[in-house]
């Protein structure tokens, strides 16, 4: 299945690319999400017609994700409490949804989806960079801090 892609998508091509996909992702993920749309020659003439409005969005949403990329390097770290036992293991984990969280008691917006623990979740105390994918071309690095909890 060939599609146009109305976005750019990691691993697959940049805005205006003509690229083959298997069908169940182009159908499932790429078209619904609104990332992509069948490579027909009536949507590749509209896609012509749209090509500076696409490309004027992409532009915006990149430059909104460098300021926040600012905003998020501008903390130097963020902490999180939570409970141990003595040894500095915790008793559960800290995933993206607690970053998240604690990222906005620290006035920053961070998605979940955002997050990226490629280790999955923090299961010990101590200090973790971790990194948040907010653009395609976009990352920003955070050290988060996991200490006991009183």
């Amino acid at each position: 299945m060939e599609v146009i892609l109305l976005d750019k998508v990691t691993g697959l091509g940049d805005l205006g690319d003509k690229v083959a996909v298997k069908p169940g992702y182009g159908r499932n993920f790429l078209i619904p999400s609104g990332k992509a749309i069948p490579a027909t020659r009536d949507n590749l003439a509209e896609f012509e017609k749209r090509r500076a409005e696409l490309e004027k969005e992409a532009a915006e949403k990149l430059a909104a994700a460098e300021s926040r990329k600012a905003s998020i390097e501008g903390l130097e770290s963020i902490t999180i409490a939570h409970k141990a036992g003595e040894e500095g293991k915790l008793f559960g984990s800290v995933g993206t949804s607690d970053i998240s969280r604690a990222c906005g008691e620290a006035g920053v917006t961070v998605e979940k989806h955002e997050i990226r623990l490629p280790e999955g979740p923090m299961r010990s105390t101590g200090e973790f960079d971790i990194v948040l994918h907010l653009h395609p071309d976009v990352n920003a690095n955070l050290k988060v801090i996991i200490v006991a909890e009183e």
